[in-house]
């Protein structure tokens, strides 16, 4: 019987990583609670309150193979269940798209202030939005899925574009890629800003989707960017550890046997997808993509393996409590998500960075 290795000093042993593990899982599983309850809370606010008991038995009777007797009118059903909330998991899925985008860039360019909205995805969504809005274009009944698809068309776009610039030979250096997309981000913007002026009747909603809103929210809408949104996550995860080793720097990354190159790829492909997916729906949201990576970073560290999964369910929380306070702060009056995001965002930020004395990452 041979002898056992000896462990190497600095190396976790299985006894030491098992603990992170299970604290790992207590903590999504925490985190989806206070999801599933937030959904529920979310969809009992609005101009007609209806009580937390009355919703969440409206959607257990939704769940297979259970049945209750209905004691509710069919106008609390529809007001729950086709027009809150849609708009509530539209608003999750958003979060939780830009959260972990943003995790992501931030972990691919080794920067802590990386955003979704980094190599033009926001400016190239928000031409093709401004285009939607002044184009008289009709697809019938789905004509309202004209303006969110030439912004999704608009992202894709521009992003490629930005690759195309960037990449040298086989590679994509990081610094190119920023570099290309500030400068394709800087054009876009002014063809925008031009297109805005001269949009006349068209100026105060493509400014409100701008400002990004939920209010017409469909389920159209969610079952086009959940499915998108779910696959992107799902690849972003499987990449969590050649995304740690990348942290070391790309030589010593090769070294250790990570194909650099490929998973730099695939993460951008799979985060500019998801990114664009939430945009292209409910327009240019700020500061959810470095925000809730670094909060999530401070409680559960650098490991991409916890930071990119908790940081799906606290971006999907956060968004669905600022779309709440949005509609509800000044109600009748809708504020636009974006202003709530950056008066949340911006000060906790700037806590952080107080707190901590400098950027953690």
């Amino acid at each position: 019987m041979s002898e056992k290795q000896p462990v190497k000093a600095g190396w976790p042993t299985h006894s030491a990583l098992y603990p992170q593990r299970r604290r790992r899982i207590y903590t999504m599983v925490i985190l989806a609670v206070v999801l599933a309850a937030m959904i529920v809370l979310a969809t009992t606010v609005g101009s007609a309150r209806i009580p937390f008991v009355t919703t969440f038995k409206i959607l257990l009777s939704k769940l297979p193979f259970i049945a209750l007797n209905p004691d509710w009118t069919s106008n609390l059903e529809t007001i729950i269940l086709d027009i809150r909330l849609p708009r509530i998991i539209l608003a999750g899925v958003s979060g939780a798209a830009l959260s972990i985008a943003g995790a992501t860039y931030q972990g691919l360019f080794r920067n802590p202030l990386a955003d979704p909205y980094l190599i033009g995805v926001a400016q190239g969504a928000a031409l093709g939005a401004v285009i939607g809005f002044m184009v008289p274009l009709s697809w019938g009944s789905m004509g309202f899925l004209v303006t969110p698809l030439l912004a999704f068309a608009g992202a894709l776009v521009s992003t490629f574009i930005v690759y195309l610039l960037a990449r040298v030979g086989k590679t994509l250096p990081a610094s190119t890629l920023i570099l290309a997309g500030v400068a394709l981000g800087a054009f876009l913007r002014s063809i925008v800003s031009y297109l805005i002026i001269s949009s006349g009747e068209q100026m105060h909603g493509i400014m409100f989707w701008m400002m990004g809103s939920f209010s017409l929210s469909q389920w159209a809408e969610v079952k086009i960017a959940l499915p998108m949104v779910v696959v992107g996550i799902i690849v972003i995860l499987l990449c969590a550890r050649p995304l740690n080793i990348m942290q070391l720097g790309e030589e010593q990354a090769q070294q250790l046997g990570v194909n650099v190159e490929r998973y730099k790829l695939i993460l951008l492909i799979a985060a500019t997808l998801i990114t664009a997916a939430a945009v292209s729906f409910v327009g240019i949201i700020g500061f959810v993509g470095i925000i809730i990576p670094h909060a999530v970073r401070l409680v559960s560290g650098a490991d991409y393996r916890s930071l990119l999964p908790l940081s799906v369910f606290t971006g999907a929380i956060f968004m669905i409590l600022a779309d709440m306070l949005a509609r509800t702060v000044l109600s009748p009056t809708e504020i636009p998500i974006g202003v709530i995001t950056a008066i949340c965002g911006a000060p906790f930020f700037l806590y952080l960075l107080r707190r901590k004395k400098r950027v953690i990452f």
